[in-house]
């Protein structure tokens, strides 16, 4: 059985599942040789002209630059640098609209070019062949180049990975997206430097075969290519037949080996590296002439140019300038700037959207030659976008999970394989915008994804800052501790007792020695100390309230008003002199009673005060308070019994007690009589 390699030797093609074969409208621009744009007065420089990072800026307004400068440089593999297509002076930096379907704007260098394209110093190679492929691998990287054929996919990162995997290296030149002829006319005009730049890649790759794949639509780039690669065995000229979408990556592979790509992968995965030829073509000025990609063919075509071609145009030219030198007759009524293929391409916002590393054309229809309104109906289930989907998906499944937003069903059937050639739109009755469909889906799948590498890039950093602190902290601990038991060994080996037991020890001795000690105590203020521990062991001992107070209160109010009985009794009896003497003798009795019973309360007071002194307990304490004030009334109740005898005594001389009270009696009465008596004389 004949290997891969032996029956592609033998001319043997293949074919992808569907396809379609639409007007191919070549010949409107594929008919002049290549020319020179010039140089526009102001140039717009996008930072990110590729798939994966932008590089960091490394000018600023006002700076100088020259022709092939670096502008930005990239620290990742997947960021490649952009450089100044001409010389100039910087006059901003800050965003503008780009190329790109979505028309948003995005951070752009903006040079005002001085007309005098001075280069920079240059370092081409003199023999790649003796230069190790890490090296010119590095040396792409830095002239800023990436996949020409509309992906822009880094060729340095694409070459890396390509390298010991790969046994077959494809050159894309197939182009077969309708209007597009910038690959047909460079392969015409500059075949040698095509095959040149085919080299070097075999260099850095070491393939067993090399194949340029390109359809039979195009012979004058056939011949070109064949004469130029005379003597060159082990590359492969194969003319592949016409349909779309032949160009892409996957189906030129199939065609060309019968491999397929798997799913979400890579054709790295199957032994292939696929490069375009404008890519090859950019390769060779890097590392033979130390030029940068600072410029590309960009086809421009459309029944309202009245100059249609395709021309040598320096990145970051606006699409005004370029259709302004060719004649661009806008219409009237519904004028468009497409960028891109009419199938895979976009219509611009305005003309001021400057070019960039992946624009190959630009399109400007007339009505009558793309029709513009077309209105989007119901999916009447034709199946016939799945027969020419050449990725063999379900545009039909993909189109309704994408419109309802269910992504998970639409990474299910794998929307990733979808390369938006717009083949499945094409065939549509019902003038669907399939693609559209699939691009936004895409968009949003992509954003949640990055989202949760984001927030599980963010957990991880949470979890290791936590695991960082704490084990931090436990270092601490444990320095703390070692110190700690150091110091302590090092008090102990020197005799030293532990400080805070000292302190300790010499807190209770304090103590203890004012414990010992005997002051003299006021009486006073012992009885002070007295009420108020009382006070506090009954609230401690939830004890009934202490209401001794109010009840001499209430004797003495009662006192007072016996008084002043008495003494009302004194002023009616002052006619009669034994009425009198008894009064008298009553007010005496009372002042010693009183006398008496102070004399008993100062010496129960000290007694009370005496015993709080000797104990401190609190229950104690209100013990004696408690006898204290019984004590005080036993002395009051025997002190008025005194004051009722000894008036009884004055007022009767007599020992008789019956007579003192008869005697007692009559004197009430007529102390009373005389009362009445006054008071009706008044």
């Amino acid at each position: 059985m004949l290997s891969i390699i032996e029956q592609i030797k033998q001319g043997q093609l293949w074919d992808f599942h569907g396809g379609i074969h639409p007007p191919e409208n070549k010949h409107v621009s594929s008919k002049h040789p290549l020319v020179h744009a010039g140089i526009p007065s102001e140039i717009t420089l996008p930072l990110k002209q590729h798939i994966g990072s932008k590089g960091e800026v490394l000018v600023a307004v006002g700076d100088k630059v020259l022709k092939g400068q670096p502008l930005t440089q990239g620290s990742f593999a997947m960021s490649v640098p952009v450089h100044a297509p001409t010389s100039g002076i910087v006059t901003a930096i800050e965003p503008r609209t780009i190329a790109h379907p979505s028309g948003l704007s995005d951070l752009c260098i903006v040079i005002t070019t001085d007309g005098e394209d001075r280069w920079c110093k240059r370092k081409p190679v003199a023999d790649y062949l003796a230069v190790e492929p890490a090296i010119l691998i590095e040396k792409i990287r830095s002239a800023g180049i990436s996949g020409m054929g509309g992906a822009g996919f880094p060729t340095s990162r694409k070459l890396q990975t390509g390298i010991g995997k790969a046994d077959i290296l494809i050159i894309n030149a197939s182009e077969c997206e309708p209007y597009i002829t910038a690959d047909d006319r460079l392969m015409q005009d500059h075949p040698k430097e095509v095959i040149e730049g085919i080299k070097v890649l075999r260099h850095i790759l070491a393939p067993k075969l090399t194949i340029i794949g390109i359809e039979d639509n195009k012979p004058e780039a056939i011949d070109a290519l064949i004469n130029a690669s005379k003597g060159e065995d082990e590359i492969v000229i194969r003319v592949i037949p016409t349909k779309y979408p032949s160009g892409g990556s996957r189906q030129l592979l199939k065609i060309l080996t019968g491999r397929e790509v798997p799913t979400q992968g890579r054709s790295t995965d199957v032994g292939v590296i696929v490069q375009n030829v404008g890519t090859a073509f950019a390769v060779k000025k890097a590392i033979c002439d130390a030029e940068p990609l600072i410029e590309r063919v960009v086809t421009l075509t459309g029944n309202s140019l009245e100059q249609p071609g395709n021309v040598w145009a320096l990145l970051g030219t606006s699409v005004d300038y370029l259709l302004s030198k060719h004649g661009y007759q806008k219409d009237k009524k519904h004028p468009r700037i497409i960028m891109g293929g009419s199938l895979m391409g976009y219509t611009l916002p305005h003309t001021q959207v400057p070019i960039t590393k992946i624009t190959n054309c630009i399109i400007t229809p007339t009505r009558k030659e793309l029709p513009v309104n077309k209105y989007e109906m119901a999916c009447i289930r034709c199946s016939s976008c799945a027969e020419v989907c050449p990725s063999v998906l379900l545009p039909q499944q993909l189109y309704w999970y994408s419109k309802s937003a269910e992504y998970d069903k639409c990474e299910e059937y794998n929307l990733s394989d979808c390369i938006e050639c717009g083949a499945c739109a094409y065939v549509c009755p019902s003038d669907i915008p399939l693609v559209q469909y699939y691009r936004q889906a895409k968009a949003e799948i992509w954003a949640r994804k990055e989202d949760a590498q984001n927030a599980e890039r963010a957990k991880l950093r949470f979890e290791e800052r936590n695991s960082r602190l704490e084990k931090d902290k436990a270092e601490r601990e444990n320095k703390f501790k070692l110190v700690a038991e150091q110091r302590k060994k090092s008090m102990l080996a020197k005799g030293e007792n532990n400080a805070l037991s000292a302190a300790i020890s010499r807190v209770k001795a304090q103590k203890e020695s004012e414990g010992t000690e005997n002051k003299p105590v006021n009486p006073a203020v012992a009885a002070a100390i007295a009420r108020a521990k009382a006070k506090q062991g009954s609230s401690t001992s939830q004890a009934l309230p202490d209401n001794s107070e109010m009840q001499l209160l209430r004797e003495e109010r009662k006192q007072q008003a016996r008084d002043k009985k008495l003494q009302q009794q004194s002023d009616t009896a002052t006619a009669d002199p034994v009425a009198k003497n008894a009064a008298v003798s009553a007010a005496i009795a009372r002042a010693k009673a009183r006398k008496a019973q102070q004399a008993d309360n100062n010496e129960v007071e000290n007694s009370s005060a005496k015993e709080t002194v000797t104990s401190d307990d609190p229950k104690k304490a209100a013990v004696a308070a408690a006898i204290a004030r019984a004590k005080a009334r036993k002395a009051q109740q025997a002190a008025s019994n005194e004051v009722d005898n000894s008036s009884a005594k004055d007022v009767v001389t007599t020992d008789d007690p019956k007579k003192a009270a008869v005697a007692a009696a009559i004197a009430r009465a007529k102390a009373r009589k005389a009362q009445n008596s006054k008071q009706k004389d008044s």
